[in-house]
């Protein structure tokens, strides 16, 4: 049975005093639809010894909910977890990447736009936010332009992200299969997950020699078929159904 993902990382970065952000993106690699990008902050949790009890039921919580990398889980699994982790985060956020700007720049910038605009969203949120005890790590407190004085730390699937604004590559982790080590990057990778695949059958609805309602906008064979038989739409990527149309 493969090990689901865990705290380990966030828990090594909570005991320095970070806030850590988690972030993954969805749909990368689909013939059709937008790009989302989700992002999701856990409270720290770390064993402080005036509070350890309570913290390390609260990690054991945290990891026993079945948490995994999207991929891995089931539609109906992937909605459940979507809310509950809406619910224990301290905050979340989505964001995404028409095709229009896809198309005009390109997928990976796209997805480097996508995650700097979670994280600064993400950042603005935790602005407002108190924690209460028993939680030993304390928010960082903005002064203007949250800039040289945060403490947060952003775990990516994959790889780095340049040029994030007031954090750099210094409190950032690019976590090889991420979705599959760091629970915060899993949970990220199901919001954004739930949120595309609603909007794609959604768009679906319009379009539905496509089948996009099943494939969620991905290069099945259904999907090339249609392209060779039907064309394309507005809604698909120009670079990636070069020789379907």
């Amino acid at each position: 049975m493969n090990s689901l993902p865990t705290l380990e990382h966030e828990i090594e970065l909570w005991k320095k005093g970070y806030i850590v952000i988690g972030i993954d993106e969805v749909g990368r690699g689909a013939f059709a639809g937008p790009l989302f990008v989700g992002g999701v902050v856990f409270p720290p949790t770390t064993n402080n010894p005036s509070t350890s009890r309570r913290n390390s039921e609260r990690i054991k919580y945290l990891e026993s909910l079945g948490i995994n990398d999207s991929k891995k889980l089931k539609p109906n699994e992937r909605k459940t977890l979507a809310k509950v982790i809406q619910k224990e985060s301290l905050a979340y956020h989505i964001s995404k990447i028409n095709v229009a700007r896809i198309n005009r720049i390109g997928i990976g910038k796209a997805t480097f736009c996508a995650m700097r605009d979670v994280v600064n969203n993400l950042r603005e949120t935790l602005r407002t936010v108190h924690l209460e005890p028993p939680h030993p790590v304390p928010l960082p407190r903005g002064r203007g332009n949250m800039g040289e004085g945060d403490k947060i730390f952003v775990l990516v699937d994959g790889f780095y992200v340049k040029y994030l604004n007031g954090i750099g590559l210094k409190n950032q982790r690019g976590i090889v299969h991420g979705d599959e080590i760091s629970l915060s990057i899993a949970a990220a990778s199901i919001i954004a997950k739930v949120a595309r695949d609603n909007h794609m059958r959604k768009l679906s609805a319009k379009y539905k020699v496509y089948g996009w309602g099943r494939n969620k906008g991905y290069g099945t064979a259904e999907h090339r078929k249609a392209l060779l038989k039907f064309g394309k739409t507005k809604f698909h990527r120009l670079d990636f159904i070069e020789g379907f149309v």
